[in-house]
């Protein structure tokens, strides 16, 4: 199977298009090591939804999915308005959460 090429993004880059759908784009300025950190814990956290054998699991593993979106950027305040100091806290104080919670 070829690689895949990276998906489309819009003109300001604030999203990317998969499909006709936009979804927002990570945000640009997270340190690579941190981001690759947070899409573990993303991916972790859905397949603990994926496995949820009751709704208090697939409730904290849905939890734990929103934190790593809002820690990516992909959720809450858009990176784009949030100033410098603001995106590094949320994503530091994102990643910090979910380590504390599940250790890689």
């Amino acid at each position: 199977m070829p690689p895949s090429s990276p998906p489309e993004k819009t003109p300001d880059g604030h999203f990317v298009v998969i499909n006709g759908r936009r979804w927002r784009a990570t945000d640009p300025d997270l340190p690579e090591d941190t981001a690759a950190r947070l899409r573990r814990h993303l991916m972790a956290a859905r397949r603990a939804v994926r496995d949820a054998k009751d709704e208090q699991a697939e409730r904290a593993a849905r939890d734990r999915v929103q934190r790593a979106k809002v820690a990516l950027g992909e959720r809450g305040t858009p990176w784009w308005e949030a100033s410098d100091e603001q995106r590094r806290r949320r994503w530091e104080e994102g990643l910090a959460q979910l380590d504390a919670d599940c250790p890689e």
